[in-house]
């Protein structure tokens, strides 16, 4: 801002323009100092643009003696007329400098107005802090703002007095106004709502430092600033609590001995505890600063309040940067963002060479990741944002359910030897009992007969039987292949976006990625068709010694149940009766009744056999399958296929025109890496001043929120 030695306020005078006196603050220890140097250093590079720094601000309910505090704390002669409220936010912003000077401003509120902003800010002073009057600045200020009228009593624009010299805290203070519930006719409710925004939107800064002002003239549980504090650092870790105004208090009284355990944080607890100020009485309003610090430590010299620890007694003992909240943090993330964002950038790229150095970097890199996803080793940073980037677990998990699916609904009915539930949970495998399915067979045996002895049947009955309960084969492969390749793609997108930056990635996913995933696509549907194929439409052929296996265990399962039924029936229980080793019965009747279990019916019995051999060798055929898709399809000609479809051989065989097309670096580009850049520098320079003050600097308890 230039400097206009004082620009006019409406009422002809520049803003503050009279004769005023500061006194020095006593706000720090060494190791205070020393952390305020460290952060002047840090806002002096440009730090603030990119991490909040510390500030301090002063919130209680109207008329707790927030700007007597204020001033003490600061040295600064705030207005503490007792018929005076705060109507607007004031920051008070001390700098270190080699000169001494004040430099006074409006911020105007987001809802004015463009030309009532370019009013406010025009508004401004620049001169010695000798001649600054901040009783004359703020009467000047509401003016400016309008709030000398009726209509407007609260205004959301700040007043920004920035004060600099070789002996000032680089800290920023801001005085707001008080909270209130009930209105008047000076104040409404509307009002009320205002302010409180206002207080709360400086709370919530996880940067500030928050200064809750207690009036002990009032009653506690009437004052707001304590709920709102609790609200917004729910552990109290940057809340002070600060009780003002305990010479009101009737010596011995009960009110005395609440606000004495309330500073001893007995009541509502802070981390960084509560402290006590005696403000300047009416009397002592124009009284010098040395007045005043003599009068509090005569007041805390005696009584109950010499109970309290002398830290927790008067501004000479104040500290309020004890405990400066945490910035390293921020500056290890910023780091951490900007190295990678430059590193997906890459170095200029002006010329051809460069950009296909770019290109080969980039590809190497996509490889390598994708190498590790399919290989599901998980070590690169990649994977620890997304579990859906770890490839080779989501197709593990996909095949495992894809396996289960297929023995679960895999098969277009369920054949029953028994009666056929009436529950059926899966309406796309239908129930059927052995009996009816046989005779099913049956006729279709009849239509299909041909040179076969009565007793056995023509082969190619199996096949067609196999090719209708296979039926559901098809599209539950197409519906893995689907599943597979979103997958895939996710990753694939996700993987070049981590390495490469915005438009290259576009550019590279139109031109290479995205034609080589389609070619990828058809080969993969082309090998699912042919691993279907004889399933679909050939003859059932097989080697493997499970189908006998199986057919045998399922017609020895029958003949036991037959022959236990038998067994009941020929007995008239459901056990052999106890003592049957005695029992003199007809063997031959058994024997004979045990022979007689057979099929008379040889279509019946041919159409049984075949039953058996077609689900015997839907057993088989259903592994080869899964494991055939498995192997051949998705890991063959999907998964393996990946990470050569950006490798750097297919980098070399980009043409000029396609390399400069996809690498050529755009202007947004160009001002993201400086930007990157100058931000990585800043961040850096920070991250080694914070290092070096936690390690050789000041005392444990100055530092240890760094």
């Amino acid at each position: 801002m230039p400097p206009t030695n004082g620009a006019p306020a409406p009422n002809g005078a520049p803003i503050g323009a009279a004769n005023g006196a500061t006194n020095a603050s006593p706000l720090q220890s060494k190791g205070h100092r020393d952390l305020l140097d460290v952060i002047d250093r840090l806002r002096s590079q440009g730090l603030s643009r990119f991490v909040d720094l510390p500030q301090i601000i002063v919130c209680g309910d109207q008329s707790s003696g927030k700007s007597s505090a204020l001033e003490a704390i600061s040295g600064m002669s705030f207005p503490t007329k007792d018929n005076l409220c705060t109507r607007f936010a004031t920051e008070l912003v001390l700098r270190r400098t080699p000169t001494t000077g004040i430099d006074i401003s409006i911020c105007p509120g987001a809802e004015r107005t463009e030309d009532e902003k370019a009013k406010l800010r025009a508004c401004t002073y620049t001169g010695t802090l000798e001649k600054l009057d901040l009783g004359r600045v703020v009467d000047d200020a509401k003016s400016v703002m309008g709030l000398n009228g009726s209509n407007k009593v609260f205004s959301s624009d700040i007043l920004r007095v920035e004060i600099s010299g070789p002996s000032q805290p680089h800290l920023t203070m801001v005085d707001l106004p008080g909270l209130f519930l009930a209105g008047n006719k000076d104040q409404s409710e509307q009002d009320a709502a205002l302010v409180e925004t206002l207080v709360l939107s400086y709370m919530k800064n996880p940067r500030t430092i928050i200064l809750a002002v207690v009036s002990a003239k009032s009653d506690f549980a009437l004052q707001q600033v304590t709920r709102h504090a609790r609200a917004q650092d729910p552990q109290g870790s940057r809340t002070l609590g600060l009780i003002t105004k305990p010479d009101t208090l009737d010596q011995g009284s009960d009110s005395e001995r609440f606000y004495i355990e309330l500073a001893q944080n007995k009541d509502v607890q802070f981390r960084l505890g509560w402290h006590a100020l005696r403000n300047r009485t009416y009397a002592e309003r124009d009284g010098p600063t040395a007045a005043r610090d003599a009068a509090e430590a005569d007041f805390f010299s005696k009584g109950i309040w010499k109970s309290l620890k002398p830290s927790q007694l008067g501004v000479a003992a104040l500290r309020i940067l004890r405990q400066l909240p945490s910035v390293l943090d921020d500056v290890t993330a910023g780091i951490n963002e900007c190295r990678h964002t430059l590193d997906k950038l890459g170095t200029a790229r002006a010329t051809l060479a460069e950009q296909r150095r770019y290109l080969l970097k980039v590809s190497a890199k996509f490889s390598e990741v994708v190498r590790a996803a399919v290989d599901g080793v998980y070590t690169d940073a990649f994977f620890r944002t997304s579990k859906d980037r770890r490839l080779r677990a989501v197709m593990q998990n996909t095949l495992s359910d894809f396996a289960r699916d297929m023995r679960m609904k895999g098969h277009a009915r369920t054949i029953h030897d028994g009666p056929v539930p009436r529950n059926n949970d899966d309406c796309n495998v239908r129930p059927i009992s052995r009996a009816l399915y046989i005779k099913q067979v049956k006729e279709l045996m009849m239509e299909s007969r041909g040179r076969e002895l009565p007793g056995t049947y023509n082969p190619l009955i199996v096949s067609e039987l196999f090719s209708k309960q296979c039926k559901p084969w098809k599209g539950m492969v197409r519906s893995l292949l689907e599943r597979s390749f979103h997958s895939t793609s996710r990753t694939i997108e996700s993987a070049l976006r981590h390495v490469a930056d915005g438009e290259t990635t576009e550019s590279l996913l139109s031109l290479v990625v995205n034609p080589a995933l389609e070619n990828i696509k058809k080969g993969l549907r082309s090998k699912a068709d042919e691993l279907l194929e004889p399933h679909t439409s050939g003859h059932p052929i097989t080697y493997n010694h499970y189908l006998t296996d199986n057919v045998q265990k399922a017609q020895t399962q029958r003949i036991r149940r037959n022959m236990e039924q038998r067994l009941k029936t020929f007995f008239s229980s459901d056990k052999i009766p106890t003592g049957v080793a005695n029992h003199k019965f007809d063997m031959h009747s058994l024997l004979d009744d045990l022979a007689s279990n057979t099929e008379p019916d040889m279509d019946t019995y041919s159409c049984s056999m075949a039953v058996d051999t077609m689900e015997a060798y839907y057993k088989v055929a259903l592994k080869t399958l899964v494991d055939a898709v498995s192997t051949l399809a998705i890991e063959r000609c999907l998964l393996q296929k990946l990470p050569s479809i950006l490798s750097p051989d297919i980098v070399c065989e980009l043409s000029d025109e396609e390399v400069e097309r996809v690498a050529a670096e755009s202007a947004e580009s160009v001002a993201e890496r400086e930007q990157a850049a100058e931000k990585l520098a800043v961040l850096e320079n920070a991250m080694a001043e914070l290092q070096r003050l936690r390690t050789h600097g000041g005392k444990a308890e100055d530092v240890s929120a760094l």
